[in-house]
């Protein structure tokens, strides 16, 4: 049977805008977003304890006078960097030489009476209680001298150890040791150096199950720890040392653990006083994946990244990050060196939506 002519023309106008309308809904659908995907890097990472601590001096004395006199003089410039031995005070040594002789002189002439009594003792002469008189005469005798000796010593105050003195607090000329010691001057030990800090109950209890996990017993072998510290205007922790004391438990009242590291100081950057950044490591170092830290998002869940699937589809993944690397972050858990994580474009990447990824391209070398 033939269609009838309006019947075959009729349908085409509909026909046509269905088509039409079609065509421009595919051409109105819009392209999947960009985003830049990296794959993870393995790095071997340390993990670190981060502390604050101050500087001490591992030795300090106060230099005073032992002996009354006057102040002869001050060898020595404030402030200056002084050796073992080295002389820097000098009291009034004229009258301790003195009394040395006098007391010397006493000595010959109880030692000679002494010898003298026990010759005629032999002879029967004389009697035992004059030797046993002047024996105990020429004792007392050499008791003085040693004791003026010891004076005479007091007299000149030198330098215990190498280390740097503070400025002179008595000038020459004034009385010295007269109402008991009188301080001089300070001085104290900067090679080594100590650097004092304190734990936390937590940190504290990271820091023995890492020296068990080694094999070192907290309190014996903390000279094998190390320690590095790094100053307010320096980039990293420069100086490396040793864990030197820690002690024997948390202060009920502080709640914190004191310990001390030692490093050496030839270069005398690190003196008494400054405040200083420390860093002990936790354990050997161990391989993880890093990401870059822009690539790590938190909220309510926790920590996480969004990576692509094998089809383009945006996905959250909860991670565990681990010990802080600088620009990067390391991933303890809930990341492989397989996925492709994002790190640009965050804007444009909604889980469980499609994105066009690109892989990051590898910065172009320095002009020289």
């Amino acid at each position: 049977m033939k269609l009838k002519p309006f019947l075959r023309f009729g349908c085409a106008p509909f026909i046509a805008v269905f088509l039409f309308g079609c065509r421009e809904s595919e051409n109105n659908q819009k392209p999947p977003p960009p985003v830049t995907v990296s794959h993870p890097q393995e790095k071997s990472v340390t993990a670190y304890l981060d502390l604050s601590g101050t500087v001490a001096a591992s030795q300090s004395v106060d230099l005073v006078a032992r002996v009354p006199g006057y102040l002869q003089s001050v060898n020595f410039a404030d402030g200056s960097f002084v050796t073992n031995g080295q002389l820097l005070f000098v009291i009034q040594p004229d009258s301790y030489e003195e009394q040395l002789k006098l007391n010397q002189a006493a000595l010959l002439q109880a030692q000679s009476e002494y010898d003298r009594q026990n010759e005629l003792a032999k002879q029967n002469a004389t009697s035992a209680a004059n030797v046993e008189k002047w024996q105990s005469q020429r004792d007392q005798a050499e008791a003085q001298v040693a004791l003026a000796k010891i004076n005479l010593s007091y007299t000149r105050v030198t330098a215990p150890f190498s280390g740097r003195v503070g400025r002179h607090l008595i000038d020459p000329g004034n009385m010295v040791g007269v109402s008991g010691d009188t301080k001089l001057a300070t001085l104290d030990q900067v090679n080594p150096i100590y650097v004092n800090f304190n734990l936390n109950e937590r940190d504290a209890l990271r820091i023995s199950a890492a020296m068990r996990a080694r094999g070192l017993e907290p309190g014996n072998n903390t000279n094998k720890v190390p320690v590095f510290v790094g100053l307010q205007n320096e980039n990293g922790w420069p100086h490396e040392g040793a864990l030197d004391f820690v002690d024997n438990g948390v202060g009920t009242s502080s709640g914190t653990l004191q310990l001390r590291a030692v490093l050496t100081n030839e270069d005398k950057t690190l003196f008494p006083g400054l405040f200083a950044r420390v860093r002990i490591p936790l354990g050997e170092p161990k391989p993880l994946p890093v990401v870059p830290n822009r690539a790590v998002g938190n909220d309510q869940e926790g920590d996480y990244v969004l990576v692509v699937d094998a089809n383009d589809v945006v996905a959250r993944r909860s991670i565990v990050k681990g010990p802080p690397t600088g620009s990067d972050c390391a991933i303890q858990s809930g990341l492989t060196l397989e996925d492709r994580v994002i790190i640009n474009g965050f804007v444009n990447a909604q889980p469980g939506e499609k994105v066009a990824p690109e892989n990051e391209t590898a910065p172009a070398s320095p002009t020289p």
